[in-house]
């Protein structure tokens, strides 16, 4: 019994090797894993692969779903398009090829093994298309409206997925919607400005994107059209005689406008005489005139003109002779004169206040003040009139009001 154990286990052994040697060349084909979908932009190359288990004798053929064509069978290429290949790793996995895919090849794609029945599974090729915007359908690089008219800016891409159209102004500024509102982005395909204004004047980009890089852009240039505007920040102008001054006006018009300076019914053109300087931004002008060493006969009217093919219009300036300023005197004598004569002033007054508040009568005080100059300045002496013929009461009232007089005059010197 102990001898016949050993030989009963080899034989066991060698059956279950048997076994398993037989269920794998009986076993059946199967897939392994499934094919994946594949996404690939336009123009690209994509592999599509099937992973296939115990294939043994069997083959393997993959089919275009939505073509209803048979591409490859194991290792030969059926198709006619060359961009079609297959290729084996000598292992499980057969991949099918597709070089500079294109947007037909988009679909569903079968792997098949010609088993009994007959077993097979299914993958996706996806083909994106960056965004293109189609010039035919949309509106053109430039258009022109008149002002207060509206208008509408059409722009068509194709691209998968479908692209999302944007627009934006060049500038940065916002976009007027139906008047109401202002947007700095719109989005549809289609751009209606209603009662369009000089201020929308510009380029304005139209962007399709769809997440598959590169976004395009169309840029339009919107054109308004109006007649021209002119406005005159000063239209009285005064300088003196000898200098040179700067007359100015401000135009908007587009087309762009012809703008000049007509004086005396004649067109001024640059010389020694006249500068002519006429700065330009978008539909806006700013001319400038400037006349040198001004004399009588440059003074008078002048008038700025633009015209366009809409219209023409003019501002109008008048220019005028002012006296030339004199030289002032020095602010330290005027000061000092100003204070001694205030102060005289004051102290006169107060003097005659003081007589009023006497005896005598202010007729008396200004006889008085008006013989001062009797006076000796150099002493500062006062001499009284000759009191000659002169007697009694009269006398003693003609020396008071002599005294009265002095003390004025003396508190007046002294203050001085």
């Amino acid at each position: 019994m102990t001898r016949r154990e050993p030989c009963r286990s080899f034989a066991i052994s060698v059956i279950q090797i048997i076994t398993i040697i037989c269920q794998v060349l009986t076993e059946e084909p199967r897939f392994a894993e499934p094919i994946p979908n594949v996404t690939v932009a336009l123009g690209r190359d994509a592999s599509l692969p099937c992973v296939v288990e115990h294939l043994g004798t069997y083959k393997v053929a993959w089919i275009h779903i939505d073509r209803q064509m048979i591409l490859t069978i194991h290792r030969h290429v059926i198709t006619r398009l060359a961009r079609f290949s297959v290729s084996h790793d000598n292992a499980m996995t057969w991949l099918l090829h597709v070089s500079q895919v294109q947007q037909e090849d988009r679909g569903y794609y079968m792997c098949q093994v010609n088993t009994n029945p007959m077993i097979s599974q299914v993958g996706y090729l996806q083909v994106v298309v960056p965004p293109n915007i189609l010039d035919e359908e949309s509106t053109q690089s430039a258009v022109a409206v008149r002002e207060n008219q509206n208008i509408s800016l059409v722009c068509k891409a194709d691209g998968f997925p479908t692209p999302k159209i944007m627009w934006r102004r060049e500038d940065g500024q916002p976009i007027s919607v139906d008047r109401r509102k202002k947007v700095t982005v719109y989005e549809g395909d289609t751009l209606s400005l209603q009662r369009i204004s000089r201020t929308e004047m510009g380029a304005y980009l139209c962007i399709a994107t769809n997440a598959v890089p590169p976004s395009v852009s169309k840029r339009i240039i919107v054109d308004v059209e109006f007649s021209p505007m002119i406005w005159v920040p000063n239209q009285l102008v005064g300088a003196p005689a000898g200098t040179d001054v700067t007359v100015d006006c401000h135009t908007e018009a587009h087309p762009r406008a012809i703008s000049y300076w007509v004086y005396d019914n004649v067109m001024v053109l640059p010389t020694k005489k006249y500068a002519i300087n006429t700065e330009e931004n978008s539909y806006r002008a700013h001319m400038k005139l400037t006349v040198r060493n001004l004399q009588t006969g440059d003074f008078g009217n002048y008038r700025c003109i633009s015209k366009n093919s809409l219209g023409e219009t003019e501002g109008s300036i008048r220019l005028y002779e002012i006296p030339m300023p004199s030289t002032s005197p020095k602010a330290t004598e005027m000061k000092s004169n100003a204070n001694k004569e205030s102060v005289r002033r004051v102290n006169v007054s107060r003097s005659v206040s003081r007589v009023e508040a006497g005896t005598e009568r202010p007729s008396v005080v200004r006889a008085q003040l008006d013989r001062a100059p009797d006076r000796d300045a150099a002493h500062h002496v006062y001499r009284p009139p000759h009191t000659q013929h002169v007697s009694g009461t009269k006398r003693i009232h003609c020396w008071r009001q002599s005294f009265l007089a002095i003390i004025v005059l003396v508190q007046v010197d002294l203050i001085v």
